[in-house]
Formats: structure tokens, C-alpha cells, sequence
């Protein structure tokens, strides 16, 4: 597969339904981190503020949310607890409402961490 030169043109790549869930995804981010810069990182939608936040991926059966590394999703443990989960992924199902809520807390926690940076 090539690689995209934006996300619109990422999304576009996929069926509708999944458009969908990529576009609730992408518009969650965001609103969540609106100062973070929109990019194409590994082939797939990516934000940075203040180096690498966030990046998500359409799969076959899955949305991957990648938050950079394994902090939030230890952070998050409990909550992530229903999803698959890696040492730097978590795997949404697409039969299942994206969960939104979780979804801005760990975009905030990244934010936060990036932030604390110097």
C-alpha cells in the first residue's frame, strides 16, 4: 500500500463505514489537542504537539490507537481492561461505539505529558 500524502486522503482510502469511525476519531483528537499538528507518520494519521502525541490506523476488524509508548495505556489500565491492548497499542473494535470519553483522557494525559517536556 502507498503511502498517503494527507488524511484526507487516508480516510478516504477505506469503505464509508469505516470513514465514519476514522473521521470520529481524527474530529475527538482534535477537539481534544486543537493545537497539535496534523500529520502523515508510519503511513498513518498522526498528531505532534510539542513532539510525537497520538496516531490511529484502520484494520480489518480494529481502529488501532496509538498513544505514544506504554505510559497511557498503563495509566489507563482499568479502563482499557474490555479492550486488546500492547505495550504501545489499543485495538477498538468496529462493531462497537468508539469510546469517545476514554478516548479525550488519554489524548489530555498525552498532552499533558508532552507539555511537561523540556
Amino acid at each position: 500500500m502507498k503511502k498517503p500524502k494527507s488524511v484526507d486522503e487516508y480516510i478516504s482510502w477505506f469503505p464509508e463505514e469505516d470513514q465514519k469511525l476514522l473521521e470520529k476519531m481524527r474530529a475527538v483528537i482534535k477537539e481534544t489537542a486543537p493545537d497539535a499538528e496534523e500529520v502523515i507518520s508510519y503511513g498513518m494519521p498522526g498528531y505532534k504537539l510539542n513532539g510525537q502525541l497520538v496516531w490511529f490506523a484502520s484494520f480489518k476488524n480494529h481502529i488501532g490507537f496509538y498513544p505514544r509508548g506504554s505510559s497511557a495505556i498503563n495509566a489507563f489500565e482499568k479502563e482499557l481492561a474490555g479492550y486488546k491492548t500492547s505495550k504501545g497499542a489499543i485495538q477498538f473494535p468496529k462493531d462497537k461505539p468508539l469510546p469517545i470519553a476514554l478516548i479525550k483522557k488519554i489524548v489530555k494525559y498525552r498532552v499533558k505529558e508532552n507539555l511537561g517536556k523540556k
